[in-house]
């Protein structure tokens, strides 16, 4: 199973403010859309970073006021974990455990495709477990 099989039945939205952005455009939209992350893109659609809510309330914690009004870009992730759409649900899992991080833009080249969650890949890995079980007790039935 391909993280492009995923991107086929969730979709391919993508939430994302410019680099250019205050952090309180992008908690407004995170609590909007009612996600985890946003991604943070340059003038040209390209990603630059990606921001969580676990970023946003660690600043918070260290910076009790005015910090909503600094730009996006002090607060998020620039070194950012993606995959391709040709990916296993096995590597996004591997890269999600590895690195503790919840959510993988998928690239194609430089065009953002959309974002997994963890979520995404265990309700996968389920799936796939009660086909295969499914699958089993038919053989077994039948034989």
């Amino acid at each position: 199973m391909s993280v492009r099989d995923i991107l086929a039945n969730k979709g391919h939205d993508i939430y994302s403010v410019s680099k250019d952005a205050k952090l309180r455009e992008a908690i407004s939209l995170l609590n909007e859309k009612n996600i985890g992350v946003v991604l943070v893109t340059d003038k040209s659609g390209k990603l630059a970073g990606i921001l969580s809510e676990r970023d946003v309330i660690r600043r918070s914690l260290a910076q009790e006021t005015g910090f909503r009004d600094e730009l996006v870009t002090k607060f998020m992730t620039q070194n950012v974990f993606t995959v391709t759409s040709e990916a296993s649900v096995d590597d996004v899992m591997g890269i999600m455990t590895e690195s503790k991080i919840r959510h993988v833009p998928v690239m194609d080249g430089e065009k953002l495709q959309g974002l997994i969650s963890i979520g995404d890949v265990v309700k996968r890995k389920i799936a796939d477990a009660e086909n295969e079980a499914a699958m089993m007790r038919e053989y077994i039935a039948a034989g």
